[in-house]
């Protein structure tokens, strides 16, 4: 298990509820049931942050258990294949791609890129991202050209799409990794850091925790979230893309949105 990961199981009656809405069109495969649960239930990486994204869970600590769109539809896919779920948090996600690609975890979302296809299998996206920075207010930054600039000081998560789309796209600052988004924030309200370099849906709810801090217009990166599991493992990626692609169709990942706070993010087309 990757630094930093802690793990919990459980059954989500919320999730379990959520898998009604889907209809029976994708069946249990005893193949992919196999291949998908290799322990016996399903271990779903996530991450989790100080604040909710499409990407990021929460811990709600009235129930102390995680919270959001993976979780949600992590649950859905379990309750499908008629299992327990075991959820492993992770400080970011290339630790989950680590989990994914050495077989510690069975399944996981995560922003792609050409290196994480190398790594892992993708699913269908049910999410676009686009990438863009978070500055302060003493910063007197405006515009993403303004970044580049000598003596700005550019953070961004360890080991993630953002950061390495980061770096090809800056040719003056360097974009400095920490682990965690609460490290992150920590380094700006320091004033060791003038830019974080994130996804635009994160730094909605983020930004209350950053008094002054701005989002700038524009961005350095667009890709998907999808759903991913290991290389090698044929049933159980047909029947994760089966299963997404008909949760984008019923209705299911909509409601995890919106049940996050993010009523206004579309859910990514049909085949994406």
């Amino acid at each position: 298990m990757g630094k930093g990961a802690c793990r919990a199981l459980w059954i989500s009656q919320g999730s379990l509820s959520m898998s009604s809405t889907t209809t029976d069109a994708v069946a249990r495969d005893d193949l992919a049931l196999l291949e998908l649960t290799p322990t016996g239930s399903l271990r779903i990486g996530i991450v989790a942050a100080p604040a909710p994204s499409a990407l990021f869970a929460v811990f709600d600590a009235g129930s102390q258990a995680y919270r959001g769109v993976t979780l949600d539809i992590g649950g859905a896919l379990a309750a499908r294949l008629g299992v327990a779920v075991e959820i492993v948090n992770f400080p970011n996600s290339g630790a989950c791609t680590d989990a994914v690609e050495n077989g510690t975890i069975d399944v996981s979302f995560m922003p792609i890129d050409d290196e994480r296809r190398r790594r892992v299998a993708f699913g269908p996206i049910y999410y676009v991202l686009e990438s863009t920075y978070l500055v302060t207010a003493s910063s007197g930054i405006t515009t993403l050209e303004e970044v580049d600039r000598e003596g700005v000081r550019v953070i961004g998560i360890a080991n993630t799409t953002t950061i390495r789309s980061a770096a090809r796209s800056l040719k003056t600052a360097v974009p400095e990794a920490v682990e965690t988004i609460a490290e992150a924030i920590d380094r700006l309200l320091q004033g060791k850091a003038e830019a974080l370099a994130l996804s635009r849906d994160a730094f909605r709810t983020l930004l209350a925790k950053l008094p002054g801090a701005r989002v700038l217009d524009g961005g350095f990166q667009q890709t998907g979230i999808a759903i991913a599991v290991a290389h090698g493992k044929p049933s159980a990626l047909a029947f994760v893309s089966a299963f997404l692609e008909e949760a984008k169709a019923s209705g299911l990942v909509r409601k995890a949105l919106d049940d996050a706070g993010f009523a206004d993010a579309p859910v990514a087309p049909p085949g994406a």
